[in-house]
């Protein structure tokens, strides 16, 4: 029995998501799969319904789930209304802290029919294939004061980092890079941030325990070039917090859409997949979603949670074919893409649940 627990989210969370389930179903009956979904409520949607962005039912649910296919969270009325206590990113944050989900991974792969959609030159990001290894719970969007003082003229946010934190992030990219070309960027300010040496020192550490791995450390001011410059010289990329949450929308763009990138956030029990392009509520409701995204977080699920990385690659086949085959959705269209082959998201998950 495989049990997933859906949180569909705000904007167009529940239309990808919902895409990503269909295709989940077809694989579940190829291989007599049987799966229970549950579909829970967190962001815009919770707070209207509930008043809170992460209800406690939503909470229990992913703590009993194998994992999280989850959509998107966020509303104009919060951008427009910055003072306002109940957001719905709080709910996100804190689902990500109570399930102890420390470890942000997120796959920069070039499709070959895509690359001429990056906005970089073809030969620079044809081949790009990097999979960062993001901090997702300390450094400054946790550490504590974080307040006004002098009548709220002086703002002030903490930055902190402890040892066991950078130890378990570390210990998971070491093991990708174990799979992979067995090398690793590590990103850090050691040259102005003392959290950034306790990072470096606590990085070399870990890494006597992986000697076939060869260990390199950057500056993220020169990292961020460099992944413009030449993207292919990284495989496994280490970082905190508040760089690889920059690093990543970066290399986001080498691929040329936000709307064909997957993310998992791991722990060490329930993991939680999620596209990386927000809810976009700008097209919400207006079929022009694309669903790829959500549907290679899935494709990371089947592989992370399950092991069932030949499911996992049917996914990412069905896609590449349709990419093949010329379809595309708005996003990743250009200028010699054929009208007739521009889809919305539910023609082209039919394309790829046919290549299922």
């Amino acid at each position: 029995m495989k049990k997933i627990a859906i949180i569909a989210g705000d904007g167009i969370g529940p239309e990808v998501t919902a895409c990503s389930r269909l295709l989940l179903e077809k694989i579940a009956q190829q291989n007599n799969w049987e799966i229970t979904f549950e579909e829970v409520l967190m962001g815009h949607v919770a707070i209207e319904a509930t008043g809170n962005p992460l209800p406690e039912e939503t909470l229990s649910a992913c703590r009993v789930a194998d994992a999280i296919l989850f959509g998107a969270v966020g509303h104009p009325y919060y951008d427009e209304n910055p003072q306002l206590k109940v957001r719905p990113e709080q709910g996100l944050l804190r689902l990500r802290k109570e399930l102890g989900l420390y470890a942000n991974v997120r796959p920069i792969q070039v499709f070959p029919e895509l690359s001429a959609a990056s906005p970089l030159k073809t030969e620079i990001v044809a081949g790009a294939d990097i999979v960062f290894f993001r901090e997702l719970t300390g450094g400054i969007y946790f550490g504590q004061p974080r307040e006004r003082q002098n009548n709220g003229d002086t703002a002030l946010d903490t930055m902190i980092y402890h040892r066991y934190e950078v130890e378990r992030i570390a210990r998971k990219a070491f093991e990708a890079a174990m799979q992979r070309q067995k090398k690793i960027c590590s990103v850090d300010k050691a040259n102005v941030l003392e959290s950034s040496r306790l990072w470096r020192e606590t990085v070399n550490q870990i890494a006597k325990e992986y000697p076939e791995v060869a260990l390199s450390h950057m500056f993220v001011d020169n990292a961020a070039m460099q992944l413009i410059k030449d993207p292919k010289q990284f495989d496994v990329v280490l970082t905190g917090n508040l760089f690889g949450d920059i690093l990543t929308d970066e290399a986001s763009q080498i691929t040329g859409s936000l709307g064909m990138l997957p993310s998992a956030s791991l722990g060490d029990s329930v993991g939680l997949y999620e596209p990386i392009h927000g809810s976009a509520p700008d097209i919400a409701g207006k079929n022009l979603a694309n669903p790829m995204a959500s549907m290679l977080s899935l494709a990371l699920l089947l592989d992370m949670t399950y092991a069932e990385t030949k499911a996992g690659n049917q996914i990412r086949t069905a896609i590449q074919k349709t990419l093949g085959a010329g379809y595309r959705t708005a996003d990743i269209a250009d200028k010699d893409t054929a009208q007739e082959k521009i889809l919305g998201t539910a023609e082209i998950t039919k394309q790829i649940l046919s290549r299922i």
